[in-house]
This record gives structure tokens, C-alpha cells and sequence, in this order.
């Protein structure tokens, strides 16, 4: 879904469980908008980030489609909800992709590429070497590093050594870790932005 365009210097694609909202136990999901709840600072910081001039897009598996725990419908209502209390704020996401489908089913789901090329197709002037992929996992980071973008990593302490370890096993270069997505705003004058 394209919600608005402009021109950017960077383009920001952020992962939606556990960067923007908080992320439900594992094998479950956010299914409606009631459980949809934004992490402590992540308004302030899409805001900052939009003022900034950068291109915010959300790109997000959503697998409780395939599960039937949701309906399109539903989850479209969740970033419906989700768009207009960023809008209130200034904080106006650019677009936001998702993949409905279980794992290898489809191109899109990350760490495919499938969103990230929607994104382009819908706003060409995005370049991937001057991107940032924010996320909480693996698969954001793999999908970082096949796309060419550079990672940010959202993880608190308990979860970053875990996945600092897969990632260097598996050659994938993490920029910065940081517990919440406000703090992305100790690195917008810094190298991470040029």
C-alpha cells in the first residue's frame, strides 16, 4: 500500500513487530487493532526521522494471514490505525508492504526481496546503497544485506547476542544495535546517514 510520496535522500524501511509495535509471544500475532501498540518513543522517532527528509516504509511478514489468525482486511485495518496516529504527529509512513503468505510460498516474504522491489517500483528515485533496513531479526538483516542496504538491529541485550552471532556466521554485517527505534536519533549526524 502507497500512502503518500516524496522525494528523499534515504529511504528508511523499517520492520512493523517489535520496531514499531510491540511484538505478541511467539506463534502469535497482532490481529486486530486493539492489540496493536506502538514501543515507548517510536512516534518521536518517526517524526524526527520524516523532518529529517527520509522515505519511511514499512516492510513486514504477516504470516497469521496464512494461518488464518486474520483476514487482508483485518491487517489493513492495523495499518489503517496504525497510519492515522503517525499521521496526527507528522509521522507519515511513505508506504507500507507486507507479505500475507507462509514461509516459501512466495518472493516477498523477508528475507526474499519482494517488498523492497514493490517499494521501488512504486517510488524509483529509492537507492538501495543509501538505504537503511531497521528490524528486529535475522531475516531483516539478511534481506539488509541482499538488497544492499545498510542494518540496524533493534534488540535489546537479552536478544542482540543471539542474533549478532547468526548474523556473523552467516556474513551479514550489522551497523548499529539499538534497543528501541528512538535511539536511531543518537545516529542521524552520524556516518549511518551519509
Amino acid at each position: 500500500m502507497v500512502l503518500a510520496g516524496s522525494g528523499s535522500s534515504k529511504t528508511i524501511f523499517l520492520d512493523r513487530d517489535g520496531v514499531i509495535n510491540r511484538k505478541m509471544s511467539e506463534g502469535d500475532y497482532v490481529k486486530c487493532r486493539d492489540e496493536f501498540k506502538f514501543l515507548p518513543g517510536v512516534k518521536e522517532a518517526l517524526r524526527m526521522l520524516k523532518e529529517a527528509g527520509h522515505l519511511l516504509i514499512v516492510v513486514t511478514n504477516q504470516r497469521g494471514v496464512a494461518r488464518g489468525l486474520m483476514t487482508e482486511d483485518e491487517l489493513r485495518e492495523i495499518h489503517g490505525y496504525m497510519q492515522q496516529e503517525l499521521d496526527e504527529i507528522g509521522a507519515s509512513l511513505d508506504g507500507i508492504y507486507y507479505c500475507p503468505h507462509e514461509k516459501g510460498q512466495c518472493n516477498c516474504r523477508k528475507p526474499e526481496l519482494g517488498l523492497f522491489l514493490k517499494a521501488k517500483y512504486d517510488f524509483p528515485s529509492i537507492c538501495f546503497a543509501n538505504s537503511i533496513m531497521i528490524g528486529d531479526s535475522i531475516n531483516d538483516m539478511e534481506a539488509g544485506v541482499k538488497i544492499g542496504c545498510k542494518n540496524v538491529l533493534v534488540a535489546d541485550t537479552s536478544q542482540n547476542t543471539s542474533i549478532v552471532n547468526k548474523a556473523y556466521n552467516q556474513g551479514i554485517d550489522i551497523e548499529i544495535i539499538i534497543p528501541t527505534l528512538y535511539d536511531i536519533l543518537f545516529y542521524l549526524d552520524g556516518d549511518l546517514f551519509l
